[in-house]
């Protein structure tokens, strides 16, 4: 087997921990392998790996990839780039989000991966494969010694009844959804409501919903406005923060951003701003 050390820009919640990961450096005398990848998610990192390259082109080959290169997804092979328990079953989207790159990235296409064990599943698009296909995901997340998270993000307009009760039946630890354009909230309130009906309850808040903030044209009270509506549509809203490729963004949104960041966070500013659930136990 081949030994191939991993190196990323930054840590994040998915980067492995491995004995072969390395973060932001460059070898030690020690380092050793038979090749070296260099894994990019952010595009403002780019600089440092075509750097960091030259630099670990002494102990190995590098390969230099990931996301920011806008290069399609390979098969999933668990552990490699993300921690152990991270999995993703499918790749693509059949939507056209402005802001997203993940159409580019798979040529408009949605593929379905073997399905391998995990329990936090990042696919673009889950909801959006097939039903064989997303019943064997299901199958397999049953039998995780973890509860599940679905951190990738399901689509608010794909949510039926039946997805909602088998999503029930999971257990899940946190489901989470999107609003980032008008278009979403709609299908977002629905999604709620169906939620609900099959069981959920806003004060777990296993509910959760990414809003993107900070774009082109947008403006904080209008934030503020669609954060209040995820809340009240009874998802405990996270605020993402639109970067462009270099990964600028201006110091009030970051802080916009930062208040409505963590559960710890956004749960107490969605009460003082907008009020209590409207949904009770």
């Amino acid at each position: 087997m081949k030994r191939i050390i991993r190196v990323f820009p930054v840590r994040t919640n998915a980067t492995p921990d491995d004995e072969l990961v390395r973060i932001a450096t460059t070898p030690s005398l020690f380092d050793e392998a038979d090749e070296v990848h260099i894994s990019v998610a952010f595009t403002w990192h780019r600089r440092w790996a075509e750097w960091a390259a030259k630099q670990w082109a002494h102990v190995a080959p590098v390969k230099v990839g990931g996301p920011a290169y806008n290069e399609p997804g390979k098969e999933f092979i668990p552990g490699m780039y993300l921690k152990k328990g991270y999995t993703i079953t499918s790749r693509g989207c059949p939507n056209r989000c402005w802001f997203c790159t993940v159409p580019k990235r798979e040529g408009g296409q949605l593929r379905e991966l073997p399905i391998a064990d995990g329990w936090n599943v990042l696919d673009d698009n889950l909801l959006a494969c097939s039903p064989g296909h997303i019943d064997e995901v299901f199958t397999m997340l049953a039998r995780q010694p973890q509860r599940p998270r679905f951190t990738g993000g399901l689509e608010a307009a794909l949510v039926t009844s039946e997805i909602a009760r088998r999503l029930k039946e999971l257990r899940p630890r946190s489901l989470f959804f999107a609003y980032d354009t008008p278009s979403d909230l709609p299908p977002l309130v629905e999604a709620g409501k169906i939620l609900r009906e099959a069981g959920f309850i806003t004060p777990d808040h296993i509910l959760q919903c990414y809003v993107l903030v900070g774009y082109k044209g947008d403006t904080m009270d209008k934030a503020m406005k669609r954060l209040g509506e995820a809340w009240i549509a009874g998802f405990l809203p996270f605020a993402m923060l639109f970067r462009d490729e270099q990964g600028k963004c201006s110091a009030e949104w970051r802080r916009f951003q930062r208040e409505f960041a963590s559960p710890k966070k956004s749960r107490p500013n969605c009460i003082k701003y907008f009020g209590k659930s409207q949904f009770k136990d």
